[in-house]
């Protein structure tokens, strides 16, 4: 790993950091170190640390703003890349719109409502980067980034890029075709918006922000829902139903907010966590006979 952070360096294509602790880059505020972490400084450098990750047969793994995300304590073996400044740039066509992975989602929601742009209203509140939206088709109130995506620039393990379209990104709940049958790292996406009231937008970008302000933890470090709705049940609903919120193991606490929410409430470690989601997938399948689906991502050593 050390040939491969010095061969990076030298290649100047941005961070590269051994044994760097991803607690600080997941809003969980947990995970242990990564062997090689690398922040590419642009588009053609993550090429390049992919190419090289490619020739070399090393495991990789991609993160973003790390929303979503359970790092184990143990950290994780190989390279991590983490898609940030270097690949946040927003270029305005008319009514598409073409950004970078690395960028908030919203802050780029915000900044669209502000330009008369409609479309992304629902994403106001979703945290992490666009790579990680478009990666899990994120969605709130009703909407989900498969309505608003025209197509997404894809950059694979060998270092080849193409752009997916919104078909061939197949699509569904929380899902896409990048999780399993084709991985790959998301570097930009083309967005199809629609003219609208500016006004009317940004009230209702308030109105949805201040709706999880006012029901979900935001204030505390969190990895967003833990689990996948088994609608036409919610989550959420059910762990309050088995009397759950507000239940802890270690420092992991379910939140007394929303159910489907766990807070990191004092150096809790991804074993707490992980103790904790499983006590909460079997109590509901003894009491309610349902078998709950993790969707924060679980990843590293075990």
């Amino acid at each position: 790993m050390k040939e491969l952070a010095r061969k990076l360096e030298e290649m100047n294509i941005g961070t590269v950091r051994e044994k760097e602790l991803l607690a600080g880059h997941t809003t969980l505020k947990i995970g242990g170190p990564a062997d090689l972490f690398i922040e590419p400084s642009s588009i053609d450098n993550l090429r390049k640390v992919m190419e090289l990750i490619h020739e070399k047969k090393v495991k990789w793994t991609v993160i973003g703003r790390g929303s979503n995300l359970l790092v184990s304590d143990a950290g994780i073996e190989g390279v991590v890349i983490k898609l940030g400044a270097g690949l946040n740039d927003v270029k305005l066509g008319g009514t598409e719109v073409l950004v970078g992975s690395g960028a908030s989602t919203v802050a780029f929601a915000m900044a669209m409502g502000r330009k008369g742009l409609s479309g992304l209203e629902f994403a106001s509140g979703i945290p992490g980067s666009i790579g990680g939206a478009v990666y899990m088709n994120a969605g709130a109130h009703g909407s989900d980034i498969s309505n608003v995506l025209k197509k997404a620039h894809i950059l694979f393990e060998d270092g080849t890029m193409e752009w997916l379209s919104i078909e061939e990104m197949a699509f569904s709940y929380r899902t896409s075709v990048l999780q399993k049958q084709r991985p790959g790292i998301v570097i930009e996406a083309l967005f199809q918006l629609q003219p609208g009231d500016k006004e009317q937008i940004i009230e209702e970008m308030k109105k949805n922000k201040e709706y999880r302000k006012t029901t979900q933890p935001w204030d505390s470090p969190c990895a967003g829902s833990i689990f996948r709705n088994p609608l036409p049940n919610y989550a959420g609903q059910l762990v309050e139903r088995a009397g759950l919120k507000g239940f802890s193991i270690g420092g992991a606490k379910i939140s007394e907010m929303h159910g489907n929410f766990i807070v990191n409430a004092g150096d809790a470690k991804a074993k707490d966590v992980m103790n904790l989601i499983e006590h909460i997938k079997k109590t509901i399948l003894t009491l309610y006979g349902i078998e709950m689906e993790t969707e924060v991502e679980i990843i590293g050593r075990n």
